[in-house]
């Protein structure tokens, strides 16, 4: 869509949801609306948090830019939701939201497709685990590291799963992978820099990732010229396997110069010193350009 129509458009910025990630989602929802407002676009902050139908309804908006992290939000139902109002959204669709979202699905896909990631198993509650310590074990449906849990011994498999299992009832256990961790943006079909993730506890967890001061980011990534190339190959073919578009982050761990992705994040934060933005800027653009270019690529996907 170009940018001439949408500025006679009234833009929906989705925000807040009633995921974990709420509160993430209301500072990266903020800077986007401020960046929308900021660049001459006629935009309104929506909390999805209840009454969507009704809001949507009241506010009467020409497209949606969504801002949502986690369940009903970033998992196709609200994806679903503007298709059947058919109110063009940025993003990917119904099918690439869920799949990414979904980290056993995601495993599937990867594996049915070719795109190297760790071992795995899938559990639930009361089920054995075919891997051995280390790994890592994660609530299928959650994002920003939250449930998230170290296993070193089997001792502590108990405690991990009980964490996981407070936010979901299928269960990712993942092999441990050392190796430098990095992510590769994809926006509207171009690959950005890969980004170095650094957390000083040796760990990406929740606390790493939100407390200033916690983890270096580096861009570019200090890696080979080829193991760049190979990531970003990587992450476009993670868009096209799994059918998204517009902004698209994949995580990655790097094991003998080979990437595995470990999570596909299809609606990334989006504050101006998130990870996609650092990237962007590195190219030497404007978080207001990298916000334009995103919405411009709102539309209906079915």
């Amino acid at each position: 869509m170009d940018r001439k129509t949408l500025k006679n458009m009234k833009i929906g910025v989705l925000l807040g949801g009633r995921s974990s990630e709420r509160e993430i989602s209301l500072k990266s929802g903020a800077a986007v609306l401020e960046s929308l407002v900021r660049t001459g676009y006629n935009a309104v902050a929506i909390d999805a948090k209840e009454r969507l139908v009704d809001k949507l309804k009241k506010e009467k908006i020409d497209a949606a830019f969504i801002v949502l992290h986690g369940r009903w939000g970033e998992d196709g139902t609200v994806q679903g939701l503007l298709e059947i109002m058919g109110i063009p959204y940025t993003g990917p669709g119904v099918l690439g939201s869920s799949a990414a979202m979904d980290k056993a699905v995601m495993k599937f896909i990867l594996k049915a497709t070719g795109i190297p990631t760790p071992a795995y198993a899938i559990a639930g509650a009361g089920d054995r685990i075919g891997l051995k310590p280390p790994f890592v074990v994660k609530p299928a449906n959650e994002g920003s590291t939250i449930g998230i849990s170290m296993v070193h011994k089997k001792k502590d498999v108990p405690a991990a799963m009980e964490m996981a299992l407070k936010y979901d009832r299928k269960i990712v256990i993942e092999e441990f992978v050392s190796g430098q961790e990095i992510t590769v943006a994809i926006v509207n079909g171009r690959a950005l820099p890969v980004i170095e993730v650094r957390p000083l506890s040796g760990f990406y967890d929740f606390e790493a990732k939100y407390t200033k001061g916690m983890t270096e980011y580096i861009v570019p990534a200090k890696i080979s010229r080829t193991v760049a190339k190979r990531a970003q190959a990587i992450a476009m073919d993670v868009y096209r396997s799994f059918d998204l578009s517009g902004c698209v982050r994949t995580d990655m761990l790097i094991r003998d110069g080979i990437p595995l992705v470990i999570d596909i994040n299809t609606s990334p934060g989006m504050t101006e010193t998130s990870l996609v933005p650092k990237a962007w800027a590195y190219e030497g653009r404007t978080f207001d350009e990298l916000i334009e270019e995103i919405l411009a690529g709102a539309s209906l996907k079915t």
